[in-house]
């Protein structure tokens, strides 16, 4: 429904995590009988991980000893192949750096510390590092970059490419450079490829007819990200993805291919995790939520891919904490009651509470708009700034 923002311009109505809410069905099941995995094929081979989380392709978040610690937990952690990694031999004094930073300085730092140029070799030798641990090894590159460093990283045998970028769209124009042919691109590589991010439903149409096995749906909504703000832009989550999944089933009807719709960004509880996949996600990359664990590079601090823009900052460093380890944040046990521990226990809980057995059978649920459910007789909670109010 489309509401008049005046004489002259119209606008849909769009709703993020926080003014939905899902609607337990007549049925509810173990959830020990309930499967999350994320599943899904690529020429004939078959991936599948147990827990449906990517871990964002951001330095406070992800670095080789980190994917490999992900991945035996039955997640995919992405690595910034532009990242810090691949700037420093040995990064950990540039981290300890970003860590000491105050405030009102940390954004100009960045920018100086991450003007050392990206270095080829530390591509492949980063990639090697997260193969050496016996885990699949995936790892992000900008539009701008991938064909500069593609080759790089697939000697160190890169396993899975995702093509990043603030807003990714498969008809970039450009009379100055020749903008990557991202048909092309994707056809020709011997590896799956996941593009975004996007947020619309002819953005990710156009992404996935590229032969993308998945597209990121987020501008914006991730907590160390100020592109909203900066430039303007940017859908509310759950509005983003619901479009994205039509695209989806769209794309399924043309050419007979489920691209998957990945949420990317926005979540912060075992009930958002639930939330994106309920309006149609069929697995989702966070960020801070990571950042916050004991094996995280960031030492409690995170920071998004554009904080260092030389030219237009759209990013910010936030402290993240410490709050447990990885295993605490995404299986539990969690010893706190703000959904921010044990989150795919918590997406578990919410899909056998509901009925629903998979994945796939989630994304049917009933949603209802509901801009009181956060609030509503949590009044106590929001008083004492526990639970609820925090």
């Amino acid at each position: 429904m489309e509401i008049e923002i005046g004489r002259g311009k119209n606008g849909r109505r769009a709703y993020g995590f926080d003014d939905i809410a899902i609607v337990p069905s007549r049925r509810t099941r173990d959830p020990r009988d309930i499967d999350i995995t994320w599943r899904w094929e690529f020429r004939g081979k078959e991936y599948a991980f147990p827990l449906p989380v990517l871990a964002s392709a951001m330095d406070g978040v992800v670095d080789p000893a980190f994917a490999v610690t992900m991945g035996g937990l039955g997640g995919l952690a992405v690595l910034n192949l532009e990242g810090i990694q691949t700037r420093y031999e040995d990064p950990a004094p540039q981290l300890d750096a970003i860590a000491s930073f105050g405030a009102e300085e940390a954004t100009r730092k960045l920018q100086e510390i991450y003007a050392e140029p990206v270095k080829a070799e530390l591509v492949t030798q980063r990639v090697k590092e997260i193969k050496a641990g016996g885990v699949l090894a995936a790892a992000s590159l900008t539009p701008q970059n991938a064909p500069r460093y593609i080759e790089a990283a697939l000697s160190g045998g890169l396993d899975i490419l995702i093509i990043q970028g603030t807003v990714v769209s498969a008809e970039h124009v450009s009379s100055y450079d020749k903008p990557l042919d991202l048909n092309a691109f994707v056809r020709d590589l011997d590896i799956p490829c996941i593009i975004g991010g996007c947020c619309s439903y002819q953005g990710a149409l156009h992404l996935m007819r590229t032969g993308a096995v998945g597209v990121l749906v987020g501008v914006g909504p991730g907590h160390a990200c100020t592109s909203r703000r900066v430039l303007g832009i940017g859908v509310p989550q759950g509005t983003a993805i619901a479009d994205a999944a039509a695209a989806r089933m769209r794309h399924l009807d043309e050419t007979g291919t489920y691209c998957h719709v990945i949420a990317d960004g926005g979540m912060r509880t075992g009930g958002d995790l639930a939330k994106a996949i309920a309006v149609g996600a069929d697995a989702v990359m966070i960020g801070s939520p990571l950042a916050s664990a004991q094996e995280a590079p960031g030492r409690g601090y995170h920071w998004g891919m554009a904080t260092f823009h030389p030219e237009l900052p759209r990013g910010t460093r936030v402290r993240a904490g410490v709050k447990g380890t990885l295993a605490d944040i995404l299986t539990g046990p969690a010893h706190e009651n703000d959904g921010t521990l044990n989150l795919c226990g918590g997406l578990r809980t919410s899909m056998s509470t509901c009925g629903y057995e998979n994945l796939k059978a989630f994304q049917k649920a009933e949603v209802m708009v509901a801009p009181s459910m956060q609030s509503e007789g949590k009044t106590l909670q929001r008083e004492q700034r526990v639970g609820m109010g925090t």
